[in-house]
């Protein structure tokens, strides 16, 4: 029986391969719910060293400034998180590579990198999780989708979902899903910070100063996010209750849907999605080569 399937947890070695805002929001949600020890954590990074020393000074984890190599790092772990870049993926997984054993349970951040694809390059009888998180996750608001390979044991789910509760909710899925999710949650954020700015615009356009116009506007979208988080109605319904016959709310929602506003909403995620799917085909396609 390995060490992943007789403790929790707090007793294994993680290893980051990438220093992004990605990898740094789950090592804050896993330090801040103290899941793990900031010492049982490392992140490696190909040549940035700032990055490497700004991460250690903020949360405590190890890097190579604390005088390991990337090579003991990786060898050392439990679990091996891969958050580098998606072009620079395939080189970047055949580097370490020699330094990887199937004990390891491999958890994936990167967009569009199929378990297929990860196992060819790390050995098919890997351990691998792939996941979609988005940027929510710094502040431990995140939405993640998990999928897993079949060689991952019930104990490793556990403990993958566990991480990702961390930094919000997480929904397992059918790997084949991942580019919705992608679409959904991991390309979501940037959505409605882009109705808020149309909001913010249209506020000051009408004489209010652009902090009130900020201020008002998140706090109404924050509002009507906890208003169907906290009474579980759908948000159709509750649209229905704030839309008075011929009232100003009608007029707006009438212009909306003149201009075809839940069909571009809907053309666009499906377009999220999709752009996913290039993006992993290309992906594979570098490691086919």
């Amino acid at each position: 029986m390995s060490i992943l399937t007789q403790t929790g947890i707090s007793s294994l070695q993680l290893s980051f391969y990438g220093a992004g805002s990605m990898a740094e929001a789950i090592v804050r949600g896993l330090v801040n719910q103290k899941l793990v020890e900031p010492n049982r954590i490392s992140m490696l990074n190909r040549q940035n060293k700032e990055r490497l020393a700004e991460l250690h000074d903020r949360y405590g984890i190890q890097t190579v400034i604390q005088g390991s190599s990337n090579e003991a790092y990786l060898r050392g772990a439990d679990i091996i998180f891969l958050a580098m870049k998606p072009k620079d993926a395939a080189s970047a997984l055949a580097e370490i590579k020699p330094f990887i054993s199937d004990k390891q349970l491999i958890i994936s951040v990167i967009a569009g990198l199929s378990i297929q694809s990860i196992g060819q390059l790390l050995g098919d009888s890997a351990a691998i999780v792939r996941t979609m998180p988005n940027t929510s996750s710094t502040i431990g608001l995140g939405a993640t989708g998990i999928s897993y390979s079949e060689s991952v044991t019930p104990q490793q789910k556990l403990l993958a979902e566990t991480i990702f509760s961390s930094v919000g909710i997480n929904a397992v899925v059918e790997e084949s899903l991942q580019e919705a999710v992608t679409g959904i949650s991991g390309s979501g954020p940037a959505y409605v910070y882009h109705f808020m700015e149309a909001m913010i615009e249209a506020a000051v356009k009408l004489g209010i100063s652009e902090q009130s116009a900020k201020d008002l506007v998140v706090q109404t979208v924050l509002g009507a996010a906890e208003m169907v988080r906290q009474t579980g109605e759908e948000p159709a319904e509750l649209r229905r209750k704030v839309t008075s016959p011929n009232g100003t709310t009608q007029a707006a929602l009438e212009l909306m849907a003149e201009h075809r506003f839940s069909d571009t909403v809907v053309k666009a995620v499906h377009r999220s999605a999709e752009r996913a799917r290039e993006l992993g085909e290309a992906i594979e396609r570098s490691i086919n080569k």
